[in-house]
């Protein structure tokens, strides 16, 4: 699925058992017709998790033949102090983190430092779906020209979504895991970290950040 309209329906799957309610957390979807289901086989062909990072050549192999958007060829710059700064301006925009202190964020930026969208969420996964989602639901995707940034660190979940979404450049506060580094420098995804106090190291694709 790449497109809102590849989805004909949407709806939560009913109680598993009766011995309590629906907790709201499991959907049932309907592709659209022009939508062929996925293929099913022993091994499961793409997938990602909440964890630290997944194992292999066939996470990267999956991500490389599955994404319609690549980023590699995407001409997006962005000036160093424009980047650097970025953690901070989505930093102001947790309204939720400054009463509990308990969620992260992730925010799509333009290229001038420009916030598009920032969502929160306890895991820092959901809040890159969110934002990923604002972006489908506003015809953003592919997300050619944009910046996202993360609180947190980068796994290789977070970087496999930003490559799914053709998301350019991906940018967090902390570090990334080495698959995660693997997979951006074969993506040509530009993958920033460590973005505190003015400073960033950038891991893959540098000719994106200019000085």
């Amino acid at each position: 699925m790449g497109a809102p309209d590849d989805v004909r329906l949407a709806r939560y799957c009913d109680s598993f058992d009766d011995a309590g309610p629906n907790t709201y957390n499991v959907l049932d979807l309907t592709l659209a017709p022009h939508v062929p289901p996925p293929t099913t086989g022993v091994e499961r062909n793409f997938y990602t998790t909440s964890s630290c990072g997944v194992c292999g050549k066939a996470s990267l192999d999956a991500v490389r033949t599955k994404t319609r958007y690549s980023p590699a060829t995407d001409p997006t710059a962005i000036a160093y102090e424009v980047l650097a700064a970025l953690p901070d301006a989505l930093r102001k925009q947790q309204q939720v983190f400054d009463r509990t202190g308990g969620l992260h964020a992730a925010g799509l930026f333009t290229p001038k430092g420009d916030l598009l969208v920032v969502r929160e969420d306890v895991g820092r996964h959901n809040a890159v779906d969110k934002v990923i989602g604002w972006a489908l639901l506003n015809g953003r995707v592919p997300a050619r020209g944009l910046i996202l940034i993360v609180s947190g660190r980068t796994s290789f979940e977070l970087a496999q979504k930003a490559v799914m979404a053709g998301i350019p450049v991906l940018g967090a506060v902390s570090a990334p895991s080495s698959l995660a580094i693997d997979l951006a420098a074969e993506s040509g995804l530009t993958l920033a970290g460590f973005i505190r106090n003015g400073n960033l190291n950038v891991y893959s694709r540098p000719d994106r950040v200019t000085t």
